[in-house]
C-alpha cells in the first residue's frame, strides 16, 4: 500500500464520492464524512473496490455503514449485492441497505463472517470485506490526501478505529506525505481490542459479548492481520474514550458544529475534547452520521 494506490483510488471515485470539506468547530477541524450520499466514509472504499475489481456480484458482512456503501455502489454498477448484518444492527442502517436494493441477511453477531463466506461460495459472489482488503483501504486513504491538501500545516489527525481500514488508509496517506504529523486512532473503552493488540505487539480479538457493550455500533470489529501490520507501522498511538465522552462529543458536534454524528463518528472529537492527545492544528474524522433518531434525541437532551 503506497501513495500511488491511494491516488489511483482518488481518480476512480472522483464524481461518485463527495470531497468533504474541513469544517471548523471551535479550535478543531472536522472532516464530516457524514455528508457522503450514504452518510459515512465507507462509500470511498466500496466504490473503489468495485471500480477496480469489476465483479459480477458481491457479498459482504457489515455492522451497517459498509453494507450501505456496497449496496449503493453495487446499484451504481448494476450488479447484485448481499449484505450480512448482525442481530441488533440499527434499523436506520439496515433499512437503508435494503433501500439501495441489496438482499439483507440477519444472523447472530458471531456468525456474520461465516455466513457471508458461505454465501460467496454458494452463489459465486465476490466477497468485499468491510476493511480487510487493499482496495478498501486505498479508498479510505483518499481522506488523508484531502486533509493534507486542504490543511497543509495540519499537526494532529484523529481517526476512529474498528477493523482498522479507515485508520490504515488515512495514516498511510498522511504519514507518507507529512511524516511529522501525529496520527492517532481512537476507540471506545468498551471495544479497545486495537489498543490491546498494539500494546501487546500481537493481534487480539475481543468477543462480541464485550464489544457489543459500547454505544458505538460501528466500532465493534477486530483488526485483521493486514490492518494490524499497517497500524503498527503508521500510527503514533491509540487512545480510548468512555460512553459518556462519546455522547458529550455528539452533543458538541450537533450544537457547536451543526453536524450530526453517530456514536462511532464522534469518538475522534471526544478524544480531542477530553485532551487525550497533544494540542495543535487538529483534524478529527467524523466517520458517519447514521444515528438512530430516538438515540440522537436522547443524547442531545443529555440522556
Amino acid at each position: 500500500m503506497d501513495l500511488d494506490d491511494i491516488r489511483a483510488a482518488a481518480s476512480r471515485i472522483a464524481g461518485a464520492v463527495v470531497r468533504t470539506p474541513l469544517v471548523r468547530c471551535g479550535e478543531l477541524w472536522i472532516k464530516p464524512e457524514s455528508l457522503q450520499p450514504i452518510g459515512a466514509f465507507k462509500l470511498r472504499g466500496a466504490y473503489n473496490a468495485l471500480a477496480e475489481l469489476r465483479p459480477a456480484g458481491v457479498v459482504t458482512h457489515s455492522s451497517g455503514n459498509h453494507g450501505q456503501a456496497l449496496a449503493y455502489a453495487a446499484k451504481s454498477f448494476g450488479i447484485p449485492c448481499v449484505v450480512v448484518v448482525p442481530e441488533g444492527a440499527p434499523a436506520v442502517k439496515t433499512t437503508a441497505i435494503a433501500g439501495h436494493g441489496a438482499e439483507l441477511v440477519i444472523v447472530p453477531p458471531d456468525q456474520r463472517v461465516i455466513a457471508a463466506e458461505k454465501l460467496a461460495t454458494e452463489r459465486g459472489l465476490t466477497m468485499i470485506p468491510p476493511y480487510d482488503h487493499p482496495s478498501i483501504i486505498a479508498g479510505q486513504g483518499t481522506i488523508g490526501l484531502e486533509i493534507v491538501e486542504d490543511l497543509p500545516d495540519v499537526e494532529v489527525v484523529l481517526i476512529p478505529v474498528s477493523g482498522g481500514g479507515l485508520a490504515s488508509g488515512i495514516a498511510t496517506a498522511v504519514k507518507l506525505l507529512r511524516p511529522d504529523v501525529a496520527v492517532y486512532g481512537v476507540e471506545p473503552e468498551l471495544a479497545a481490542d486495537a489498543l490491546e493488540s498494539l500494546t501487546l505487539g500481537r493481534r487480539v480479538s475481543w468477543d462480541t459479548s464485550r464489544t457489543f457493550r459500547t454505544i458505538a455500533d460501528g466500532l465493534r470489529a477486530d483488526l485483521s492481520d493486514l490492518t494490524f501490520s499497517i497500524l503498527r507501522e503508521r500510527l503514533d498511538g491509540i487512545v480510548t474514550v468512555t460512553e459518556d465522552q462519546i455522547k458529550h462529543a455528539m452533543r458538541h458536534l450537533a450544537l457547536k458544529g451543526r453536524l450530526v454524528a453517530e456514536p462511532s463518528g464522534a469518538v475522534a472529537t471526544a478524544a480531542h475534547l477530553e485532551g487525550k492527545v497533544g494540542q495543535g492544528r487538529t483534524v478529527a474524522i467524523l466517520s458517519g452520521g447514521n444515528v438512530d433518531p430516538e438515540l440522537f434525541g436522547q443524547v442531545i437532551q443529555g440522556g
